[in-house]
């Protein structure tokens, strides 16, 4: 096992490496200039170029050859892409063109959120998915089999900004029954300890804050735990349909096993190995996709903090977003290959 993590690890440096390059490119390949951005296109060319020069906009995106004429191998790195790299390897993600402020201590503020929203939408999904999908499986080509697998169609159809704004004119404009927008009620006093609201008010005591946090985290769990949910209750069924035709299944119910038995020891733990692969993945895509979520439901977390970046080609953003989120993406991924030796013990790690 020891040697497979350390192989796992191992190979997340090739991978990190061609993430952090694409986003390094794509982001200027866009057109726009960030010191035209900041000072207008009616700027003076003098002041553009000296503000380039300030942020590092000047220097050649990959390889510097006046600098390897001038100071040799390490000149040659002078440039953005190895000084972004460079930094990144030392845990500094660079200072937000617009905002002036570290991309790191901006990441640790608001990666809480996103996780926040990202686990309780993947409990959504989870509880609601698996149960559905053995329902269907067991009553296959019935009309609760129809109706389940037509649900998890349309759960995967529905575009989620249509469906967040859907919610929020259902259950808060109409219903008001839930808050539109938002973490926490502003009349609450903030005294975070984990940045992880519920947590929090649990931690101090606090039931009201706790409530008001949950309350404002129901639509958008919803919103973003439906296109998991609709994978999870079609993967779930799929597998539990091949796992029910096994042999070892056939046998425990010839032995007089009772039905639940059955499912829940014999067929469900072994058709969990796809459904959790599809839960990690998932787990993955909302931390990483959660931009128009957090967007419309004016959530402050990773998404709409990199949404607001790439209007404004605040490059540091874009690069440390991006690359914090591809690695937790990576570890959640390799979290989910180790997981499988504790579900299913015939699974070695040599």
């Amino acid at each position: 096992m020891t040697a497979y993590i350390i192989r796992r690890l191992l190979g997340l440096i090739p991978v990190l490496f061609g993430i952090s390059l694409l986003v390094f490119i794509i982001p200027r390949a866009v057109r726009g200039d960030p010191a035209t951005i900041i000072l207008g296109e009616r700027a003076e060319p003098a002041a553009l170029e000296r503000l380039r020069e300030q942020l590092g906009l000047n220097r050649p995106l990959f390889f510097n050859q006046e600098g390897f004429q001038e100071k040799g191998i390490t000149g040659l790195f002078d440039s953005q892409y190895f000084n972004f790299l460079g930094n990144a390897l030392k845990g500094n993600l660079g200072r937000s063109i617009f905002r002036l402020t570290q991309v790191r201590d901006e990441l640790a503020q608001r990666f809480p959120a996103t996780f926040e929203l990202a686990i309780v939408a993947m409990f959504f999904a989870f509880i609601i998915g698996v149960p559905a999908g053995v329902i269907a499986a067991l009553n296959r080509g019935k009309l609760l089999d129809t109706g389940i697998m037509f649900g998890a169609l349309a759960g995967v159809s529905f575009p989620v900004f249509w469906l967040a704004i859907i919610l929020i004119y259902a259950f808060s404009v109409n219903l008001g029954w839930l808050p539109p927008s938002g973490r926490i009620d502003i009349n609450f006093e903030i005294r975070p300890i984990t940045q992880l609201y519920v947590l929090d008010g649990a931690l101090r005591g606090d039931w009201r804050f706790s409530w008001d946090a949950i309350k404002h985290l129901v639509l958008p769990s919803i919103a973003l735990g439906t296109i998991p949910l609709a994978i999870i209750v079609r993967m779930t069924r799929s597998s539990m349909l091949e796992v029910l035709g096994q042999d070892y299944v056939r046998t425990a119910r010839a032995k007089g096993l009772r039905q639940r038995l059955v499912i829940n020891k014999h067929a469900l733990r072994n058709a969990l190995l796809p459904v959790i692969t599809v839960i990690g993945l998932s787990f993955g895509g909302l931390l990483s996709g959660a931009i128009l979520t957090e967007t419309v439901f004016a959530w402050p977390g990773i998404g709409k903090w990199v949404y607001d970046a790439i209007a404004s080609r605040d490059y540091p953003i874009i690069q440390g977003g991006v690359l914090f989120v591809a690695f937790i993406f990576v570890i959640v991924n390799m979290l989910v290959d180790l997981s499988y030796a504790l579900i299913d013990p015939r699974i070695q790690y040599g």
